[in-house]
């Protein structure tokens, strides 16, 4: 078999006949793949183990339609390590003693098939390496935001925009975390792919158009993109973006702005009119009671210092009229109204009529207070009296209006002319007590004198002046018969009254300081009193001397005897008589003598009684005089 000049070439160089081979060679069947990220460095172990034998190693490169790229040579005998003039990998290429090839800074363009070859003296080894370079985008963010989204208009809402990744990833819409399909007319999506020729990265921009409703209002839209990575596949969220979405007004709503739940005469009353669409109406017709037509203003209108007539029905509407809302304002109001009031001066004993009424919005409480204290009923002076003096005040609330109460004044002074009563008590040690009771008003001045010098006595004692009552005494032990005198005085009128009050002292009970009707009627149950004692003793003196001539009848009758007993002649003594009547006459004398002595000691009783009491009576009569 003859040779071929290849073959005897191949005999006489096996070296280059072994590289010639090796460059030759197709990729091997097994394939080992190493995954890195951009920027980083890539590490490629050369697959195939050292052989003992080794002569030297060589890394290389393959592309489609491409002679294989020599890059870097390590020779076991020199020891040396030598790198191939190739411009992209300058600086970065770096062969370990193992043959392990390091390449920095990863790039897209590193994306290659890299062969290990080791040549050993018979043999030459391949095994290649397929590097990936992956390059996570940036965070997508929505740009080109819509202004605003409009209902019933498909518009532009946004464009999302993913940055610098490879490879090229996949953008996705969400509304409120759920996924926007694509709806013809509502969800339209367009997706755009720009490859930057310097680096090999990809920009993906997705635009979306969209068609909101009036329930989008606040809904939030993001976008994300789906990419590869070394780990798999992997996704990167945006921020969510609100939409202001515009729709018309639906509704239009009037309130009244106030602090309170109720309104009263006085206050200011805001009306606030709105409509439900965005953005919502800016004026309005305010329709108020009693103005025929309609008030232009802004969504508010203030009326001020508002009275009972603005109660009624309050409108607001757009300014087209297309549609409009109502509320009722009620005004509450209170009315007092005090007859008489201010300062009244009334006459003792005068009638006042007082009425107090009210008129109200609401049904409203009244009471009366009388000098801070409050009164159970109301007010009536039939017969005025000192005691009914003072400030009245009639005030009225409604308790269902927040500060609504009104109050009225009747200061009420009551005068009289000085009306003074006497009396005087006796004590045991001699001294008397003369009380002057005065009534009157403003308040009498009191003086006493004394009959004769008209002296004035200033050692006075005198009580409160309460309800236009007071008392004056004095204490005296007088040693003769004397006559007091006590004056009272004020602006109406000066009144006198005396007493006479006797040196004699006689032990009496003491009289109160003050006498009323009932007073007057004990008197008077003494006199009765007194004079039926007196009645019994001589009842009694009758019977016994009834009883006495019955029993002389019955010893020996004796009618002229006791006819001249009971009708003596002017001269007792009577020659007539018969002599056999002396012890008898003896003893119809004794008779006559014990009971005329029986008789004078009841009329000492009586007088002494009967002149106490007419002192009482004159005391009594001074007293009314002084009164009338």
């Amino acid at each position: 078999m003859m040779e071929t000049p290849a073959a005897a070439s191949c005999t006489r160089r096996p070296l280059l006949c072994l590289l010639l081979a090796a460059l030759c060679l197709r990729p091997g069947l097994g394939m080992y793949t190493v995954n890195a990220v951009y920027g980083d460095t890539i590490v490629m172990p050369c697959p195939q183990g050292v052989p003992n034998n080794l002569m030297f190693g060589k890394w290389k490169y393959e592309m489609a339609d491409t002679s294989p790229v020599f890059i870097a040579f390590r020779s076991t005998t020199k020891k040396t390590v030598q790198y191939d003039d190739v411009p992209e990998y300058k600086d970065r290429l770096s062969l370990s003693e193992n043959y392990t090839l390091s390449i920095k800074n990863a790039r897209i363009s590193d994306e290659k098939r890299f062969v290990c070859m080791l040549v050993t003296v018979d043999n030459v080894y391949e095994e290649p390496t397929v590097v990936k370079v992956f390059k996570q985008p940036s965070q997508p963010e929505i740009i080109h935001p819509a202004n605003f989204l409009e209902t019933e208009k498909l518009k532009m809402l946004g464009e999302c925009i993913a940055r610098e990744s490879y490879p090229d990833g996949n953008i996705t819409w969400y509304k409120n975390g759920n996924i926007l399909q694509p709806v013809e007319g509502v969800v339209v999506m367009s997706l755009q792919k720009v490859v930057d020729q310097s680096t090999g990265l990809f920009t993906t921009t997705s635009s979306l158009q969209y068609m909101p409703t009036k329930k989008d209002a606040n809904a939030q839209f993001a976008c994300s993109v789906t990419y590869y990575g070394p780990s798999g596949q992997e996704k990167i969220s945006s921020e969510p973006v609100v939409f202001d979405v515009h729709y018309p007004t639906e509704k239009v709503t009037i309130k009244v702005l106030s602090q309170r739940n109720t309104i009263k005469e006085g206050d200011n009353i805001t009306l606030k009119c709105s409509g439900n669409g965005n953005p919502p109406p800016q004026e309005f017709l305010f329709y108020i009671p009693g103005e025929p037509e309609g008030i232009r203003s802004s969504d508010t209108y203030i009326m001020t210092d508002v009275r009972r007539n603005a109660t009624g029905e309050y409108k607001c509407s757009l300014i087209d009229r297309s549609m409009e809302d109502s509320t009722t304002i009620i005004v509450h109001y209170l009315d007092l109204s005090l007859t008489p009031s201010g300062e009244v001066i009334k006459q003792i004993g005068e009638a006042l009529p007082v009425s107090c009424t009210i008129s109200s919005s609401r049904n409203a409480t009244m009471f009366w207070i009388k000098d801070n204290t409050r009164m159970q009923t109301s007010p009536s002076f039939s017969s005025l009296e000192y005691k009914d003096a003072g400030n009245y005040i009639c005030e009225t609330t409604l308790q269902e209006v927040e500060g609504l109460k009104k109050r009225q004044t009747l200061t009420l002074i009551v005068e009289g002319k000085p009306q003074i009563r006497m009396s005087k008590k006796t004590q045991s040690n001699k001294s008397k007590t003369i009380i002057c009771h005065v009534e009157g008003f403003p308040k009498p001045a009191v003086q006493w004198t004394t009959t004769g010098s008209g002296s004035i006595i200033n050692k006075t004692e005198e009580t409160n002046y309460v309800n236009g009552k007071f008392s004056s005494k004095i204490v005296i032990s007088p040693e003769e018969n004397v006559t007091l005198t006590c004056i009272a005085e004020n602006q109406l009128e000066r009144t006198v009254t005396s007493i006479n009050v006797s040196a004699i002292s006689i032990p009496e009970y003491d009289e109160p300081d003050e006498r009323n009707g009932d007073n007057r009627e004990k008197v008077n149950d003494q006199a009765k009193l007194i004079v039926g004692i007196v009645v019994g003793l001589l009842l009694a003196a009758l019977v016994a001397g009834i009883i006495y001539w019955v029993y002389m009848k019955k010893s020996k009758p004796l009618p002229r005897t006791v006819s001249h007993f009971l009708n003596p002649p002017s001269n007792s003594y009577s020659p007539n008589l018969c002599p056999q009547s002396d012890v008898n006459g003896k003893s119809e004398k004794a008779a006559a003598q014990s009971f005329q002595t029986l008789v004078r000691t009841a009329s000492k009783h009586v007088d002494k009684d009967l002149g106490n009491i007419e002192e009482n009576k004159k005391l009594e009569e001074n007293n009314h005089k002084s009164e009338a």
